[in-house]
């Protein structure tokens, strides 16, 4: 079997998560922690690009890396206009909106920018692996019931669809062959109805829809809503903080739980407190998982539960409990993205699927 080499860029806040694979064995796996006052020179977040692009070599090189038989670089992707999820190759279209930013301000957004830099240098090409802005979704699940607002879809797009496609080859199945319920339980929860390869109806994970998290608030009775959006506690910036990262469960214990580990502990005090807060996440959870069976008209080959939650015994049984009545149960904890875009790439590389032009689709 022939071997590529694959470069995988994941921007954060202040640092750039790399990853070198041969095929889907990472050879090295790295985060390069930036100088925070040198990125505050810049004028804005894809103004870094350069600068952390030029990082990555030199780290590259000072590893003994021979960089000529690298076969492909794949960036994280980052605000975009709604697409059609696979692996896209990073055209000029994409990178002019992506230094424009239109669609919002976010280090994601570095992910294409230092590919495409780093594989031009190199004469490469360059691909995104499906972006949070995965658009998929059936006409019938974007009408909200109010005529100027529209359901979108904003979701853990990489991880889900990676996620997909395992579950489904142990099933026996093709990806786009499957009926498949998929929640992902990080930071952000969210829950999509997948039918043949598209996820054709899930919630809004960014701006609270469906259920609560770690730190968003999730769907709220609209009238108590906008009662406090009128109180005058809050600005309109304020509000809009409050329900992104000071709602969920970090609202009611005044802190955000240390992820699966400090849930799995919390269910196993008895007496506690706070074990209402943590059932009631795990039922709202489940909630979300039956309607999306109904999505499917109740044809679903299995529930599959992935992310940072996930790893909790206690919390999946919660959940377990009250969906496996639908269809079985398959349990993936954690998340890799870097591991998820190098797949992503391979599978072009190998003529599995064909690189898409982002600009193709009509918004």
């Amino acid at each position: 079997m022939r071997k590529y080499r694959i470069l995988v860029i994941n921007p954060r806040a202040a640092e750039t998560e790399i990853a070198l694979y041969e095929n889907e064995v990472p050879i090295i796996v790295d985060d390069l922690h930036h100088d925070s006052n040198k990125l505050l020179e810049f004028s804005s977040i894809v103004a870094q690009y350069k600068y952390r692009s030029d990082e990555v070599l030199s780290y590259l090189v000072n590893k003994g890396i021979n960089l000529s038989k690298l076969a492909a670089v794949c960036g994280r992707g980052g605000l975009l206009k709604p697409i059609d999820g696979g692996t896209y190759s990073i055209n000029a279209a994409m990178r002019e909106e992506l230094f424009a930013q239109t669609r919002g301000e976010h280090p994601s957004n570095l992910g294409a920018l230092i590919a495409y830099d780093i594989a031009e240098h190199l004469e490469i090409p360059s691909y995104i692996v499906d972006p949070v802005v995965v658009d998929e979704m059936d006409d019938i699940a974007k009408v909200s019931g109010y005529p100027s607002i529209t359901r979108k879809s904003v979701f853990h797009a990489l991880n889900h669809k990676a996620t997909g496609r395992r579950a489904a080859m142990e099933l026996g199945k093709k990806y786009e062959e499957a009926h498949l319920i998929i929640a992902h339980l990080g930071d952000g929860i969210t829950i999509g109805a997948h039918a043949k390869g598209k996820v054709i109806d899930v919630n809004n994970g960014l701006n609270g829809e469906g259920p609560f998290s770690l730190e968003r608030s999730g769907t709220l009775p609209h009238g108590d809503l906008v009662d406090l959006c009128y109180s005058g506690k809050f600005t309109y910036e304020e509000m809009k903080h409050q329900l992104l990262y000071h709602s969920g469960v970090k609202s009611y214990l005044n802190k955000v739980p240390e992820g699966s580990f400090d849930i799995e502990e919390e269910l196993g005090k008895r007496d506690n407190p706070n074990i209402l807060i943590y059932e009631a996440l795990a039922y709202q959870i489940a909630k979300e998982i039956g309607s999306a069976s109904t999505v499917l008209f109740g044809k679903v080959d299995a529930i599959i539960l992935t992310g940072e939650l996930a790893f909790s015994n206690r919390f999946v049984k919660l959940i377990m409990e009250r969906v496996n009545w639908i269809a079985d149960i398959m349990v993936y904890p954690g998340e890799n993205e870097r591991q998820s875009l190098a797949e992503g790439v391979l599978r072009v590389l190998r003529k599995e699927e064909r690189p898409k032009e982002y600009g193709e689709r009509e918004e």
